[in-house]
């Protein structure tokens, strides 16, 4: 937990490069929300260019093909570890795969314990199984 969801367009990384996409999308979410590295739930999707739209919202970035959008589902977070998830993504897809901070979308949607489900039909944070 979080689940992580990834957005790219088809055809611009190959699979080591989407391989290390998801290792450094995990790497920030162990750093910004001190969970366990075994606590990883991703999925990747591809879109054809004409799919996957990202314009500026005003502020003036450009975007090229190689664009990432991530969608976090997660427990309540402080202001403070998503602000630290934000930084360490984009420093992560910079350091590891040359991906310019103007090509990486986040958005995090915030639920509850009772919305999770990791299996055999038991929401195991409220049983207490999890914490």
């Amino acid at each position: 937990m979080p689940l992580v969801m990834v957005d790219t367009i088809r055809g611009e990384y190959d699979e080591t490069q989407l391989r290390t996409l998801l290792d450094a999308v995990q790497d920030a979410v162990v750093e910004a929300f001190d969970v366990p590295t075994t606590d990883r739930y991703q999925i990747l999707t591809q879109h054809e260019p004409f799919e996957l739209v990202a314009l500026d919202t005003g502020l003036g970035i450009e975007r090229s093909d190689r664009l990432v959008m991530i969608r976090l589902s997660s427990k309540a977070r402080t202001q403070e570890a998503k602000v630290t998830l934000y930084e360490a993504l984009a420093r992560n897809l910079a350091d590891r795969l040359d991906i310019s901070g103007n090509d990486l979308v986040v958005t995090i949607n915030e639920n509850g314990d009772a919305d999770w489900s990791f299996g055999h039909g038991t929401a195991q944070f409220l049983t207490g199984d999890l914490t």
